[in-house]
């Protein structure tokens, strides 16, 4: 059967900020996802996906004739895959990450308001927004599925910083060593769908399903990454350490009753070792706990819908003592299931002496 499928998504935010420099406003507006998805099937063999838009556009990064690097579309994902029964093979610009659930999640139906940051564990890193040009393979064997990858990793990463200069390791081993010793990054990732199935057509893992499924699933993957990380020993001389990401989570949705109430439900513990006291961003070696709840409230899926949720991140670093938490609370109103939503949330986050709060409104409409 041949098919062409084209989904189209806006989401657009109002920010308030507490803390924000003194000549600033604590409101600001937001464009933050503003994508194409089209995904076609030659047959039932073949199957070619593009993905395209532009993220995070506001007054700071807008261009008077729409022609700076902020307010270009790009390509967030193009590849193709072959299918052999339950499995495939593919190969492009792709989203079929290790990890996590969270490294897979859709950006269409997540539960908070969006992905928790650290989740995206190689963001900018050695990918291209979440993606890897590499090959691919994924399937199922009954209730596991399972996708695994090599990638070619990206040059020009985030980390810039000269490893001299730097107290740890930096994320720059293609860049410093060269592609024969760190060109390739390998990753996989594997849950057991204990009841209801999920579909593993596409990468992307759902948020929440409102209570249309019942799903618990647990999971665990990695990213492997030899000579990722680069230090500079006490004579100058540039040292590879290898980076290796693991994580074990489990997922939980399902109705509650027979008047449409569902709960939604996700915990993950991850490792992150970048490298020797690597600190960078949001990024560093040491633990990481996230978890996040939500409950939609009984009522007529035709009408507007509510749901509660909390979100709770812990982060430790080697390298310093103190961790990084990050609170949130707030609710999703539902149009029309997650095609047109409202979602309001409030989000509390501290590290060391620094404290920031926020309040957010965004409203997403997808077709």
């Amino acid at each position: 059967m041949k098919y062409l499928r084209i989904i189209s998504w806006v989401q657009a935010q109002a920010i308030y900020n507490e803390n924000v420099p003194e000549e600033s406003n604590h409101l600001n507006f937001n464009l933050r996802r503003a994508r194409i998805l089209a995904f076609a099937q030659i047959n039932e063999k073949f199957l070619i996906l593009t993905h395209i838009g532009l993220n995070n556009l506001n007054a700071d990064n807008l261009s008077p004739f729409g022609k700076g690097e902020d307010s270009q579309v790009f390509f967030h994902g193009i590849w193709g895959q072959y299918h052999i029964g339950n499995h495939a093979i593919g190969g492009g610009l792709h989203y079929w990450n290790g990890i996590s659930r969270l490294n897979n999640q859709s950006t269409l139906n997540f539960l908070p308001l969006d992905n928790n940051r650290q989740s995206w564990a190689t963001f900018g890193l050695t990918d291209q927004f979440g993606r890897h040009i590499g090959v691919f393979g994924k399937g199922k064997f009954g209730k596991l599925q399972y996708r695994v990858a090599i990638n070619d990793v990206l040059k020009n990463g985030l980390d810039d910083r000269d490893p001299l200069d730097a107290t740890g390791a930096i994320y720059a081993g293609r860049r410093l060593l060269g592609s024969g010793d760190a060109g390739f990054a390998y990753a996989g990732y594997f849950d057991y769908n204990i009841f209801d199935q999920e579909a593993n057509l596409l990468p992307f893992k759902v948020g929440t399903y409102l209570g249309t499924k019942k799903v618990f699933n647990v999971g665990a993957g990695f990213f492997y990454h030899p000579s990722g990380s680069v230090v500079a020993e006490s004579n100058g001389e540039l040292k590879g350490e290898d980076v290796a990401i693991f994580a074990i989570d489990a997922f939980y949705d399902a109705p509650i009753g027979e008047n449409g109430a569902a709960i939604t439900a996700y915990a993950t513990y991850q490792s992150n070792d970048y490298g020797e006291d690597y600190l960078f961003n949001v990024y560093g070696s040491g633990g990481m706990f996230y978890s996040h709840a939500g409950y939609l409230i009984s009522g007529d899926s035709k009408k507007a819908r509510f749901q509660p949720f909390l979100s709770f991140a812990s982060n430790s670093y080697d390298a310093v003592s103190d961790n990084r938490n990050i609170f949130g609370i707030g609710a999703n109103a539902f149009f029309s299931g997650h095609n047109s939503k409202l979602t309001l949330e409030y989000k509390n986050q501290k590290f060391g002496d620094t404290e920031n709060s926020s309040v957010t409104l965004q409203a997403m409409i997808y077709l």
